[in-house]
């Protein structure tokens, strides 16, 4: 093993070892020590992803090799090889340094949210061993590792989801967070099948060597490209961790987890790996026009469909949450246009902003004794001034405003889908343009309704007027907490606004200070391949840069500057100069209020389409094949003949010497009979 990949394995390794001393000595270490030995572990992961950042990003210098060899099946040299490996080049290594420093600002952060929580050991380790699963995911340099770190991934959030595993609303979401994914990772698994197939490989640059051989290969039996449909595959793996339409139905039941693992799950971990591995297969959808329209369409359904519920939300994570699922639409936009640069640009700023608002969200948790209703808040900003100014720069980045970290990779974005001629791109350019309208106006309702207006806090018959309807809703929730307390929020203790602070700074600085090299540069070469000629976004994109600077002042001209001015000044006029329209809006469109309260319906569908279908044939198979066919008929059915036979054969046993003498001399007689005429049976039958 090469210096280099013993510097890399340190990466992975330390979160893991700080989550394995955490989780096994946790009552030795106490809780000071676990939080001191997984926070040093994910800062060593931090420091060692920069000082490789440099060579492998700026000098483009690539390392890759075997770690360990698990199995190998045939000849050395063509045979099939199972191995842990990586691969760091520009891409892994953005993700590597996104995924470790959202991470540590989290685990810092947990100190003071999870102060008072009996399982605080257990959840410094699970978030630990989430991070080692993540790095191994983005690290890998072969399908079986990276279905190793998909998996795990998947494992962790099912724990962290259900960390609270008394509260039933916890182990429901986390049981469905569960089984979508489970759905996405079938179309993975068999997109990595086809492609062994075809390739005999599970190496990333040997499958992507002979991606013309690929190409050429259709399905036995019919006419259908087997890269096209290896693409689709993945990319329905992508839609279950990326929670696309109509994969997404997990990832808002996922707030029922502690804020700081709703932060990490959806910043830069688990809902970032779908949009990292189609940009780390960009090789094989280049060739498929088809797959990319797929994922353009799916991305633009989510980034416009899914904005649209965050308006009627009232629980401030859940605001967030369907911004988050609204983000990782316009990602997958990007990717579906071969704009993999500037998705995975948007997928590094929204890292930083989204991670800063759940943090935010968790710190106005925390002064409102753990109330999550945004109709329950108000005025906050005099009592949380360093929480409300965090929180107002990462709503600004959110909406894309000009000169904040967003805007660079949200309307480089929107530029890239005008330039596509792809099926489906006029529907993404509207998704994308209406969004930005959108997005404003529900980020900037929950920031006017928690840290404006009046005070709502602390009296009975709070929130009357804030929302299109004044009842309690009863998926808003107290996060950790029963009951009522006397609620007078105050500022967050210095564990938690450090990192809010530090990751505001990002939020303002890291869109303006990459964007050259992300969308005019050459950042990630010989990481992600575009086809210029039948793709040529990216490039027209980069012929029109003008600077970082020059492409602000350029913004403020736009229509998506007007767009999301227009949401925010709709967002005041509605919840701060005229909060009783939002009911009056209600009372005169109860369907469309219903349609988005109840998220189109999806969640009663799969009830009752997919979950009644489960319970309809498990409950026929139980009637039919275990009660009927198993118990009926192969076990009591075969002790009932057995039993019937020896009734009836039971009266030939009379005990009387003479019905026996009688029995053997007719079977003699028949014996006999057989064996004198069997010569002559040929000659007597008919020919």
């Amino acid at each position: 093993m090469t210096p280099s990949l013993k510097l890399c394995l340190l990466v992975p390794m330390a979160p893991l070892v700080g989550a394995i001393a955490a989780g096994l000595f946790g009552k030795t270490l106490g809780r000071a020590g676990a939080h001191v030995v997984t926070i040093l572990g994910v800062f060593i992961s931090t420091v060692v992803s920069a000082m490789l950042f440099v060579p492998v990003a700026l000098d483009h210098q690539t390392i890759s090799g075997a770690i360990y060899t698990w199995a190998q099946a045939g000849a050395p040299s063509s045979g099939l090889h199972l191995e842990v490996g990586f691969l760091v080049d520009s891409l892994t290594v953005t993700m590597m340094l996104v995924v470790s420093f959202v991470s540590l600002m989290v685990h810092v952060y947990t100190i003071g949210y999870m102060a008072d929580d009996p399982g605080y050991q257990r959840f410094f380790s699970y978030i630990s061993l989430f991070t080692f699963s993540m790095l191994m995911l983005v690290m890998s340099n072969n399908f079986l590792q990276l279905f190793f770190g998909w998996e795990a991934v998947g494992l962790m959030s099912y724990l962290l989801i259900g960390f609270w595993y008394d509260r039933p609303t916890a182990l429901y979401a986390n049981l469905k967070a569960f089984l979508v994914n489970r759905v996405g990772d079938l179309g993975f698994i068999l997109g990595i099948a086809l492609l062994y197939a075809v390739c005999g490989t599970l190496d990333y640059s040997a499958v992507f060597s002979k991606v013309s051989l690929l190409a050429a290969a259709v399905l036995p039996g019919t006419d259908w490209s087997i890269l096209t449909l290896a693409c689709i595959c993945l990319f329905i793996g992508a839609m279950g961790k990326s929670a696309q339409f109509p994969l997404h139905v997990w990832l808002p039941d996922s707030m029922e987890g502690p804020t700081p693992i709703s932060a990490l799950i959806h910043a830069a971990t688990m809902v970032t790996a779908g949009i990292f591995m189609v940009s780390r297969m960009s090789p094989l959808f280049e060739m498929s026009d088809t797959a990319l329209s797929v994922v353009l369409i799916v991305g633009s359904i989510t980034a416009l469909f899914m904005g649209l519920l965050g308006i009627v939300q009232n629980d401030i994570k859940r605001v967030v949450a369907y911004s988050t699922l609204s983000q990782l639409g316009y990602m997958t936009v990007a990717l579906g246009v071969s704009a993999y640069p500037v998705a995975i640009f948007h997928l590094v700023t929204h890292a930083f902003f989204k991670a800063l608002l759940f943090l935010a969200a968790g710190s106005v948790i925390i002064g409102m004794h753990h109330d999550q209703d945004i109709r329950n808040m108000g005025g906050l900003w005099r009592r949380m001034p360093i929480t409300w100014i965090t929180c107002l720069i990462g709503s600004l980045a959110l909406i894309g405003m000009p000169g904040f970290s967003g805007f660079y990779s949200k309307d480089s974005i929107i530029d890239a889908v005008d330039r596509s001629h792809l099926l489906g791109a006029g529907f993404a350019q509207f998704a994308v343009t209406i969004g930005v309208f959108i997005t404003a106006l529900y980020s900037f309702r929950m920031f006017f309704l928690v840290f404006h207006g009046k005070q709502r806090f602390g009296h009975a018959g709070h929130g009357h007027g804030a929302e299109l309807g004044a009842q309690h809703d009863p998926a808003v929730h107290h996060d950790g907490h029963d009951g009522h307390h006397e609620v007078d929020p105050h500022e967050s203790p210095a564990v938690i606004w450090v990192p809010l602070v530090l990751l505001a700074i990002p939020s303002v600085l890291v869109g303006a200070l990459g964007v050259d090299a992300l969308l005019a540069g050459d950042f990630f070469r010989g990481s992600i391949f575009v086809d210029g000629s039948a793709h040529p976004a990216m490039f027209e994109l980069a012929r029109e840069f003008h600077g970082a600077l020059g492409m602000a002042f350029e913004g403020l001209r736009s229509p998506p500057f007007w767009l999301a001015a227009a949401g925010v000044a709709t967002a005041w006029f509605l919840y701060l100069k005229r909060p009783d329209l939002p009911a009056k809006l209600r009372a005169a469109a109860p369907w469309l209020y219903d349609l988005l309260d109840q998220k189109y319906y999806l969640d009663r569908i799969n009830e009752f389409v997919f979950a009644g279908g489960a319970r309809w044939i498990g409950r026929n198979f139980w009637q039919q094949g275990d009660v009927a066919l198993i118990d009926g008929v192969i076990v009591n059915g075969s002790a009932h003949t057995v039993a019937r036979i020896a009734q009836v054969v039971r009266r030939a046993q009379s005990g009387y010497i003479y019905h026996y003498a009688f029995a053997m001399l007719v079977g003699i007689a028949v014996m006999l009979f057989v064996f004198l005429t069997w010569p002559y049976l040929p000659a007597l039958t008919p020919r």
